[in-house]
Parts: C-alpha cells; structure tokens; sequence
C-alpha cells in the first residue's frame, strides 16, 4: 500500500529514457507517402496535407499565400458557404497554412466522420475555381490587415530582420507590400493551384486513433489523384542569399511610440550541420526559456522588457539565430548592451553545472511536452521529414542535451556569439 507520508523520490527529466513513438510508412499507387501514427484513446483524427507549394516556388508575390487561402473557397460543386457548413456540420475543422517552402491543409476530425470529409478535400485538391469575388474579397481583407499591422513596430521589425539576414528577393526574406495583393490576378493563382497543388508534390500525415481502414481510404480518394511524391521539393529552385551590406539599423515607425522593436539576428547553417543541436543547447542558456540569462538580466534584474527570447530560424535550406524583444525607447541602448554583453560572458566563462542542469531539464521537460498526445508526436515527426533527417535524429539530439559540457558550449559560443556577425536592428 502506498505509503503517504514518504515523499516520492523527485527525478530530473535527464534521466529520463526518452522515446520517439514510431510511426508506419506507407505509399499510395501515385507514390505519395503517408506516415500514420496510431496514438491516443479519445476517437480523434488529424490528417495533414503537405505541399510543396510555399512562396519557394512563386514567380510574383502574394500568390502562394492567395492559393492556399483559396482552396477553401468554392469548387465547381460547392460554394465557400456550402463547403464550410460541411465540414461544421461532421464537427470537423479544415485549416490552411502557407510557409516559406510548404503549404498544408489540415484536417481534425471524430474519427467516424474521415469517409464523410475525404472526398471534400480531395475535391478541394483537384477541383477549386477561386472564384473572382472571393479574391476580390481576399485582397480587400489582407490589405487591411496589412495596414493595421504596419504600425506595430514588432510586425515591421519581423519583416525587415529577415529581409536583412536573407535579401528581399529571397523567399526567407521577402515581405507582401499592399500593391502585391493588388497585383494578384485569377490567373496567376489557377496557375500556381494547377502547378503545385493539382499536379504537386505532396506526403500526409495522419495521426489519432486511426480507423483500420485508414489507409485504403486515403488510397481510395488520394491515390489516383495526379500528385507526385515530394522528393523534388524547394532543392530544386535555388534563390541566391543576398543579405545586407549594412549590419545595424535603426527604423522610425511612430514618432510618439515609447517602446522599440528589438532584432539581432545573424545567420546560421540548417539542421544537417553538426553544430545545430549542440547550438539548441547554449541557445537555451542564451535566450531559449523563461529562466535563460537574457531573461535573468533583462527581464528580471534590469526591468526592461516583459520577456526576451533567442532562437533558431525554424527553415529548412539554412537559418539563421534570432535574439527578439520589445523594451521602453528611454533603455533601448542598455537593452542592446546587455545582450552583447551575456554573448560576452558565454564566450568568456563557462557555464557553471547548476545552470547546466536547469537548462538540460527545461528542455527535455519541453521535449516531455511535446510528446503528450498524438497530434504533437506526429509533429516532431513532420519536422525530421521535411528537413530530410534521418529518424535517429531526435535520439541524438536528447543524448546531446544530456551529455554536452560545459567546455564544449564555451567554444560554441566563441564560435558563434560574436556581435560583428549579427544584424542589429531597432524600430520604434
């Protein structure tokens, strides 16, 4: 009988034994692949459609972002009411996404209902008009939003790092002006949907308590579709990186606004190079949780800012290492300051085993996290996929976080935490 007056035995989350939980992979006739995770109690199912239909692969801007939002948006069967009151009606959700490289539809739904909404989407893959009002009415909505966003100095900020890092012409650094959703035309957008969604290339991803049937059933309405495989996908269009000649920036946004827009960012390789994981790791010292040293010092101590983060570019053909926040416009120098000088202390003193342990316990607690249920494991799995890692990836990258020294992440840092490589950037 459990004794109550004994206090369990506390364990730290590295000594856990972390497992990925598999999945199965499947072909369908066209060669699409699906990764199927059988997970979960409750009668839930999540299926994703993955393309490779990002800006990546735009010849004018705006368009990938238009298509993808315009899927949902009539069908020669079906108009945007009649397809949204369908899917409400089996209590399902269909959303759309349009990033750099991909664009997804995704699906949640009871798992009952897949063989009622199936043939919806695949109706959406093979058979959307984007009718002329509907665009209309798009580019009408994203012009608006863009305006009211054009104020916030964090939105500007967002934009213009990336632009600085990568070059406005590259897909990473690109940003929509208003003329550019004015400039979309029907044609463009059932041109791309004709390219890159009709004849695309494509994999799923499905997840849940999955029917026995699951298979055949995307088989049935997904396997005789004019899809490729997605091997092919945004390594075969290459965009030059043109990034700034400049590397410090100040923008004026409002001239009455008491707070800044905070970015320094530099570049840095993707996940296949052997720095990335061990950089996760002094990446979480850095700026990467709620008890990091930017947050300690900035946050904590100095009262400057509610919250400031660093992290790695979440991009597939390279990265780049972002430090973000918004201070009050009287401390943004000071700001500034401090975070050089953390990159300084990193590089010049190594990290002490306490502050070690707490980060390697946030972030396999996060990894914790990030396995509860299975919509989250398959997103672990969707992100080693589409970055083309091998499924030993995730095991190593929890025994790096377990084993890396202190040493190690000092060198790291004198590598990499050299403020002559970063852009700065500052918009109030």
């Amino acid at each position: 009988m459990l004794n109550r007056t004994v206090a369990p035995k506390i364990i730290d989350p590295v000594q856990f034994d972390i497992k990925l939980p598999a999945t199965k992979k499947y072909k369908l006739a066209n060669g699409i692949e699906v990764f199927a995770l059988d997970m979960g109690s409750e009668d839930t199912l999540m299926v994703n459609w993955v393309f490779s239909a990002g800006n990546w692969f735009e010849n004018k801007k705006a368009v990938a972002s238009a298509t993808n939002y315009l899927l949902k948006n009539g069908t020669s069967k079906r108009n945007a009411f009649e397809i949204n009151e369908h899917f409400e009606y089996y209590g399902s959700y269909l959303n759309r996404s349009c990033y750099n490289e991909t664009a997804e539809i995704t699906l949640h739904t009871l798992s009952k209902h897949i063989n009622e909404l199936l043939p919806v989407v695949a109706e959406l893959v093979q058979d959307a008009v984007f009718p002329q009002e509907e665009l209309d009415i798009y580019i009408q909505n994203s012009q608006q939003r863009l305006k009211v966003n054009l104020q916030k100095g964090e939105f500007v900020a967002g934009r213009l790092i990336d632009a600085y890092l990568f070059g406005e012409k590259h897909p990473y650094g690109t940003y929509n002006e208003l003329g550019d959703y004015a400039a979309v035309q029907r044609e463009d957008v059932v041109k791309f949907y004709n390219e890159y969604y009709k004849e695309g290339r494509c994999v799923i991803f499905v997840a849940g308590k999955l029917p026995i049937d699951i298979i055949d059933t995307l088989e049935k309405y997904f396997g005789q579709l004019p899809l490729k495989p997605r091997m092919g996908g945004a390594e075969v269009i290459q965009h030059p990186i043109q990034p700034a000649d400049q590397k410090k920036y100040e923008v004026l946004n409002d001239p009455n606004g008491v707070q800044s827009a905070i970015r320094i960012a530099r570049p840095f390789p993707n996940r296949h190079h052997p720095d990335f994981q061990k950089v996760m790791v002094l990446n979480n010292v850095f700026g990467g949780f709620f008890g990091s040293r930017l947050m300690g010092n900035i946050r904590e101590e100095k009262g400057y800012t509610y919250g400031i983060y660093s992290y790695l570019l979440n991009f597939t053909s390279t990265s780049g290492w972002m430090v973000s926040t918004e201070a009050g416009r009287d401390v943004t120098a000071e700001t500034i300051k401090e975070i050089y000088y953390e990159m300084e202390q990193l590089r010049d003193e190594p990290i002490d085993e306490e502050e070690l342990s707490m980060s390697r316990n946030s972030m396999i607690g996060s990894i914790l996290g990030d396995l509860d249920g299975p919509f989250q494991v398959i997103g672990r799995w969707k992100s080693m996929i589409l970055n083309n890692v091998d499924e030993h990836y995730f095991d190593r990258s929890v025994q790096i976080i377990k084993t890396i020294t202190a040493e190690e992440l000092q060198e790291l840092a004198k590598k990499y935490l050299v403020p002559e490589e970063f852009y700065e950037l500052v918009v109030i």
